[in-house]
């Protein structure tokens, strides 16, 4: 299992029953997530929510308060910071076990002793692109959204990250790509975390199982010729570390060498035991 357990301002407490209880700094969130079908460990703790997210059975859901809450706030992750706030979609602008890919990817980055040039889709508010940002690398930021782009460039800001060593564009995760690959452009590191289901800007539908094989293809040819890494991360229950494997294997690694791994995401439970949250492919061009 790949561990997201270098949190300081985030921890889950305790999960169950559909749900999970979460700390953000000094707010506490609950939220719901299908993967904890087991009961609750410590039911007292979930009565210090400041705020709980119930899903509606007819689709979407609502926050209820229970005390006032800043419009937005602030958690670091070392040295890097990012607004949260609880949004109408349940989320709160960031995905913490994600900490475990932004230190292997900033790990490599800061070991590879060459200027790296990396290319993040579906960068949402930027985690990723912070993290490969502040390890030295030029990152291009891809999301169809611009809120989220927007979002992102303000958490770079926040972070203090160097202007030039960002670029932000909206765009269709694979158009971009397909041009990039017309225009000779190409990368040392390329990160992916599509969703299941979505639309892009021009009204594009996207369904992961018809089209992530298409787009990993397409991403192994603007890799450069001395590529660090690509990361695929899913959260689509059907994807199991083993599919992301072989399409590494496939499309990255038969053309490139290197090592590929996969396994499950986890974030550690205060409670006890931990919370499943997706799983992600790992190629890399250094054996370890």
């Amino acid at each position: 299992m790949y561990i997201a357990d270098g949190w300081q301002d985030y921890q889950v407490l305790d999960t169950g029953d559909g749900e999970k209880l979460e700390r953000w700094n000094d707010i506490v969130l609950r939220r719901p997530d299908p993967q904890a079908i087991w009961p609750k460990q410590q039911p007292k703790l979930w009565n210090d929510a400041d705020a709980h997210y119930h899903r509606s059975s007819g689709g979407g859901g609502e926050w209820q308060f229970f005390r006032k809450l800043p419009e937005r706030w602030q958690v670091r992750y070392g040295a890097l910071s990012f607004y949260v706030r609880p949004t109408g979609f349940k989320h709160t602008g960031l995905f913490p076990e994600q900490a475990v890919n932004w230190d292997w990817m900033a790990g490599l980055i800061r070991s590879a002793g060459r200027p790296i040039k990396v290319l993040n889709l579906f960068g949402y508010t930027g985690g990723a692109t912070l993290a490969c940002a502040h390890a030295g690398a030029i990152v291009t930021h891809v999301d169809a959204a611009k809120g989220m782009v927007q979002w992102a460039g303000e958490n770079a800001q926040l972070s203090e990250i160097d202007r030039t060593n960002t670029r932000w564009i909206v765009d269709d995760a694979l158009k971009f790509v397909q041009r990039e690959h017309r225009r000779g452009n190409s990368y040392d590191g390329i990160l992916m975390d599509p969703p299941s289901y979505g639309r892009g800007p021009g009204g594009e539908v996207w369904k992961l199982e018809n089209e992530l094989f298409g787009l990993v293809d397409a991403c192994a040819q603007v890799l450069s010729d001395r590529p660090l890494f690509m990361l695929i991360n899913s959260y689509t229950t059907g994807l199991q570390p083993a599919v992301l494997s072989n399409m590494l294997t496939m499309t990255v690694a038969r053309a490139h060498g290197g090592q590929v791994a996969a396994d499950e995401i986890v974030l550690p439970v205060t409670a006890g035991g931990v919370l499943p949250c997706g799983a992600s492919g790992r190629w890399s061009s250094i054996e370890s």
